[in-house]
């Protein structure tokens, strides 16, 4: 594994000359000298000058009195105006910076999770701002989320290319925060695609599944429930599964793969059922797997209604909050998916309910979670509190970016 300083890339001499330099404002460096990677613009001297640095270029940011603090990409336009990209005060050029860090980032994925299919890069947490790329083999897709990672796209590209020659890189730069960045959204193929740019096979927990990188959710899949799958699978066995929002059946097909008797696999979206009923039957367990096309909320009560009941059920909805102004309506919306899921539940059975809205902490999840399962008047208890998977690290100075929150149950 790449280690401080093994195939290190020599200093280039991108110092103080070459940079602008702004300036912290006095007694606001301290957080980010200590380690946070972003400055904000309330940190920050915001001066003319300042106001007229192009979106996604890099700057050296010095305290009050002139200390060195860091290079980082500036956005003067958002509430997050510095990202930090290096601790040297004259860093690598960005194309061999870029491959160092990619190159430590895929070592740690393949000690992790070998094989070639997981996130291969997380943002601040790999050094890499604003940048999320996922592998499935020999094809990437890359989310551009901050200016400064827009500024970097085509470095960023050879580095890959130099890195994994992908067959083929797919440009998820469709996401809100782009916007907040005053970026455009956009889906671009940026490598090889041709006639290939339908779905891509992918291989988890020992299964085959189908990812839809041009048009399917985020990035097409989410490893960041590889654990929690391989949880709830554990306890499929002779089972009876609903997997409600089960978007390319992640949860469900895993459970038939593991012996869960039947699955039920409900989404709203016909070319997410499609997806998922394909991989169904890559794995052929297709004949114990059936898809039901409907508003989670609707089915969950219509399926209550008539008296049926699950042995696993799974609720790992779409983000209910998108911004803080959103927070309270849709804690009671994770508050009625309880309730509703939990009355699905048979005695003795189990209960994954997730959360991945950034701005739901994990107090309130766990509070609104407990308040659905008193709506049901089921009682019952907690077996796991879980996040995302090891490839989703957490920048130790940015713990709010745990945005992934889960809990298994069992139910009386």
């Amino acid at each position: 594994m790449a280690t401080e300083g093994e195939d290190r890339p020599m200093p280039s001499d991108m110092g103080e000359a070459a940079l602008p330099e702004l300036r912290m404002l006095p007694g606001r460096h301290k957080r980010l000298r200590d380690g946070h990677p972003w400055a904000f613009s309330n940190e920050i001297a915001m001066d003319a000058a300042a106001r007229a640095l192009p979106p996604g270029g890099c700057v050296r940011l010095v305290s009050a009195n002139g200390e060195f603090l860091a290079v980082a990409g500036f956005n003067p336009r958002t509430l997050i105006a510095a990202r930090v990209l290096s601790r040297e005060a004259s860093p690598p050029p960005m194309r061999a910076l870029l491959g160092w860090r990619l190159r430590a980032a895929l070592a740690l994925r393949e000690r992790l999770h070998p094989g070639g299919f997981y996130r291969l890069v997380h943002a601040e947490a790999d050094g890499l701002p604003g940048i999320v790329v996922d592998r499935f083999g020999d094809v990437l897709s890359v989310q551009l989320n901050a200016a400064l990672a827009e500024a970097m796209r085509e470095d960023l590209l050879a580095a890959l290319d130099e890195v994994l020659s992908p067959r083929r890189v797919v440009l998820r730069n469709d996401s809100p925060s782009r916007a907040l960045e005053g970026l455009q959204l956009a889906v671009e193929e940026a490598r090889g695609a041709g006639g290939d740019g339908g779905p891509v096979e992918l291989r988890e927990n020992g299964a085959r599944f189908l990812a839809d990188l041009g048009e399917g959710q985020k990035t097409g899949w989410f490893f960041d429930q590889r654990d929690n799958r391989a949880r709830v699978a554990a306890l499929a066995e002779g089972a009876r599964v609903l997997d409600a929002y089960c978007y390319a059946g992640g949860f469900g097909v895993l459970a038939a793969c593991r012996g869960a008797s039947e699955v039920v696999l409900l989404d709203r979206s016909e070319r997410a059922l499609s997806l998922a009923t394909a991989a169904a039957a890559l794995n052929g367990v297709d004949a114990r797997c059936r898809a039901l096309r409907g508003e989670a909320f609707a089915e969950l009560e219509r399926l209550d209604a008539a008296g049926e009941r699950f042995d696993v059920v799974v609720a790992d909805p779409p983000a209910f909050v998108k911004s803080r102004k959103d927070i309270g309506p849709g804690a009671r919306g994770y508050r009625k998916l309880a309730r509703l899921s939990a009355a699905l539940v048979a005695p003795g059975g189990f209960l994954f309910a997730a959360s991945c809205s950034h701005h739901v902490g994990p107090e309130l999840f766990a509070e609104q979670v407990a308040r659905g399962l008193d709506d049901a008047g089921r009682g019952g208890r907690i077996l796991a509190l879980t996040g995302a998977g090891a490839d989703h690290p957490v920048h130790p100075h940015l713990p709010e970016s745990a945005y992934l929150k889960g809990q298994l149950l069992q139910l009386d």
